[in-house]
């Protein structure tokens, strides 16, 4: 099994980075929908439309997110990503630490979360193709 490790620095407060961490309108504005999520822990999520799906194990407001994952490509055991977030002077840091990552798997699951996930958060908390957001 693989661990992958990325950060990224946001142009965004704290709480707009949570909100596109766990509020379907935002996860749906950069590009992760249809999804289904919440920050209750114990709560179980689905991503593209359960492509990818899981539950929260940890959830701490704001500051830490950490997730079994699954694939729809039936992994025997969970992934598990764990998201953390920190202030900085211009933004956010946000940190992804995902390990149990399956071997096979671990060079495309590494540029996805570049590609599909954490590079259009980004690129959306920042502006940048911002779908709006209906509430």
């Amino acid at each position: 099994m693989k661990t992958i490790r990325q950060t990224y620095l946001i142009k965004s407060s704290v709480e707009e980075a949570w909100k596109a961490l766990i509020d379907p309108k935002y996860i749906n504005g950069w590009g992760g929908g249809p999804a289904k999520m919440n920050d209750k822990l114990g709560a179980e999520f689905s991503l593209w439309g359960g492509s990818i799906f899981g539950k929260n194990i940890e959830v701490k407001p704001g500051k830490k997110l950490v997730q079994e994952w699954y694939s729809e490509e039936k992994w025997e055991k969970p992934s598990i990503a764990t998201f953390t977030l920190s202030e900085e002077k211009n933004g956010v840091k946000l940190t992804l630490f995902h390990t149990n990552v399956p071997d096979k798997a671990a060079e495309d699951i590494d540029e996805g979360w570049k590609i599909y996930y954490l590079g259009p958060l980004k690129k959306f908390l920042e502006g940048k193709k911002r779908k709006p957001i209906i509430f």
